[in-house]
């Protein structure tokens, strides 16, 4: 049952991935979200049978029907992970989800929503080397009020303690010091205000274990970059929000606790 429940939402999270790309691509373009989707270098509107999440795009070859452009790969990317964030966090709630099914459905399409848009978020700034202020206001907003309706991340109301309304303050500080002393080259402001959002959506504990889990992985992709520009010349800016999407993604995921802490 939980395996088919699975397959279930992770097609679903394909799907919403596929949307996703519509959001990333046209993001800041003249173009409407919902409008035909059509092949990026011969505008040929394109055919259900080829928007159907990951399966088109291994079955064109990774190449436009008409004109044989490659296509991105960040769309079966961005399809991928989303489909794994739906299974994911499904798979988190599922002990509820057979005895509270609207907590399940709440909490879990809050969660997937928030994710989502820290998704597109990520890919965002891995492209343009910035992170949208309206995005990261969304979820601001979103997570500022989730304090009052979500308790370890389940559907519970209630008045958060001054710790939950200060978590967000406590991340976005540092990464705002970060930016303020390097005048930008260390870290943009984008990712401070980010941070205000992921630690109210997260909570103290959480979130410090999601950073340091960002900043191990920035670490290590930074160490290859330089590694790899020494040796072939390879030179790249690298964007900290999709570490801090990721990183995050995991402390919610395992409720990871590096630091413990009495309250």
């Amino acid at each position: 049952m939980v395996f088919t429940l699975g397959i279930i939402f992770f097609v679903f999270g394909l799907i919403i991935g596929s949307f996703l790309n519509v959001v990333i691509i046209r993001f800041k373009t003249e173009r409407s979200f919902n409008g035909r989707s059509s092949c990026m270098t011969c505008s040929k509107k394109l055919a259900w049978y080829e928007l159907i999440p990951l399966v088109s795009f291994f079955g064109l070859k990774g190449r436009c029907r008409t004109c044989k452009t490659k296509i991105s790969i960040q769309y079966p990317i961005v399809e991928l992970i989303s489909g794994l964030f739906f299974t994911l966090i499904f798979l988190k709630f599922q002990d509820i989800f057979y005895i509270n099914t609207i907590g399940f459905s709440i909490s879990y399409a809050y969660y997937t929503t928030m994710f989502s848009i820290l998704l597109v978020i990520a890919v965002y700034d891995f492209k343009h080397k910035i992170i949208p202020d309206i995005l990261s206001l969304v979820v601001g907003i979103f997570a500022f009020f989730g304090l009052f309706f979500f308790q370890d991340y389940l559907f519970i109301p209630h008045i958060p303690k001054i710790l939950e309304f200060l978590s967000g303050i406590f991340l976005a500080l540092p990464f705002a010091f970060f930016w303020l002393v390097s005048k930008g080259t260390w870290m943009g402001l984008g990712d401070a205000k980010l941070a205000l959002g992921l630690g109210w959506l997260l909570g103290f504990t959480h979130l410090l274990s999601g950073t340091v889990v960002a900043f191990w992985l920035g670490a290590i992709v930074g160490l290859i970059l330089i590694i790899f520009s020494k040796k072939y010349g390879i030179k790249s800016e690298i964007p900290f929000a999709p570490f801090l999407v990721l990183g995050m993604f995991i402390a919610f995921l395992f409720e990871l606790q590096l630091f413990h802490f009495s309250f």
